[in-house]
């Protein structure tokens, strides 16, 4: 079983408010400055994506997410289930 420090908490959403575009938001690593702000864009847009990371090998999870970001935000249709298996053994 995991701890809570070994895993990192995420939302992929769309904003709805700006550009329209896909974005990330890392919570479990938002420090207290950019805190409020980071949740409150998560919070307007609109959810896609869910879910827990491992903290081992998080930066491979990391660009995992960032390439699936890429494709939304290029046009193509990722589906939730396919970044789920992309992240596969990543997923905490």
């Amino acid at each position: 079983m995991a701890f809570e420090s070994d895993k990192v908490m995420f939302e992929i959403y769309r904003e709805t408010q700006y550009s329209g575009k896909y974005r990330v938001v890392y919570f479990t690593e938002l420090q207290d400055h950019n805190k409020e702000s980071e949740i409150n864009h998560a919070l307007n847009g609109e959810h896609y994506y869910d879910g827990f990371i491992k903290n081992y090998r998080k930066e491979e999870a990391k660009q995992i997410i960032e390439d699936c970001l890429l494709r939304l935000n290029g046009g193509e249709k990722v589906e939730p289930l396919e970044i789920e298996r992309a992240l596969g053994e990543h997923i905490a």
